[in-house]
């Protein structure tokens, strides 16, 4: 049986939704930050694992930087690279499984944006993929994960939330935490004119700040940094992200 991350189906059916209007226009600032934690010097090389549709690696190159993104959609690498042409843009896109990631250490900075981590049964799998990302990066360079914080998660914690869209239809997430607070398991739901559209899990790992450090350390990382944001707050009670820099 597929884990649920590889049914494209659910990518397809919520990709507006998770790439909203509102979510690409703040992607020059999330760049900018980017830019900041990785201290990038201009023209570097960046790797951007589980790229989605390219916002963020678009804008690096905008920006000038060499940017390789690696995906498992299809759908979603072929929306990068249609843009990318638009813009005359010159992009290298990899359909691949970021756990399958080999690439010789060359990057400058590498991301993981987007809370796309920690989405396999088994813990090993995390680690396996940010020793790829760790074995990618040229020596005392700089891997930035965006992710949700367990603490957060926890400070914050909902059952049940609901949004409207823009489109009129009305989308309903149910939570459930399970084996002590490791895995998070939510129910995506869509409804459009009263009948219900989708409705799949999805199941996640989720990380402390304790156990991310532990996990990228053990991936081979020299040293991981945790803020709250991605202006670099810290990672305390006002929190709204939990952002790892770790360092090859």
């Amino acid at each position: 049986m597929n884990s649920w991350y590889e049914n494209d189906n659910f990518w397809e059916k919520w990709a507006s939704y998770m790439f909203s209007p509102e979510r690409v226009a703040n992607t020059g600032y999330e760049v900018e930050r980017i830019i900041q934690l990785l201290e990038l010097r201009p023209g570097s090389h960046v790797l951007d694992v589980c790229c989605g549709t390219g916002r963020h690696l678009l804008e690096l190159c905008r920006r000038g930087y060499r940017v390789t993104g690696v995906d498992r959609m299809k759908s979603y690498l072929a929306a990068a690279r249609t843009a990318a042409q638009r813009e005359r843009l010159e992009v290298e896109l990899i359909e691949q499984d970021a756990r399958e990631l080999e690439q010789r250490p060359t990057f400058a900075g590498a991301i993981n944006m987007f809370t796309s981590f920690g989405y396999f049964e088994d813990y090993n799998d995390d680690l396996r993929l940010a020793a790829n990302v760790r074995k990618s990066l040229k020596p005392g360079r700089r891997l930035v994960i965006q992710t949700e914080g367990k603490e957060i998660m926890a400070r914050d914690y909902r059952t049940r939330q609901w949004h409207r869209h823009d489109d009129g239809s009305i989308g309903l997430q149910e939570r459930t935490i399970r084996d002590g607070w490791e895995i998070m398991d939510t129910r995506w739901m869509l409804l459009r004119g009263g009948q219900l559209e989708w409705d799949s899990v999805v199941s996640s790992r989720i990380y402390s700040a304790a156990e991310m450090r532990e996990l990228l350390r053990a991936a081979g990382f020299a040293q991981v940094n945790i803020f709250g944001s991605l202006a670099a707050t810290p990672y305390d009670d006002t929190a709204v992200q939990l952002i790892a820099v770790a360092t090859a």
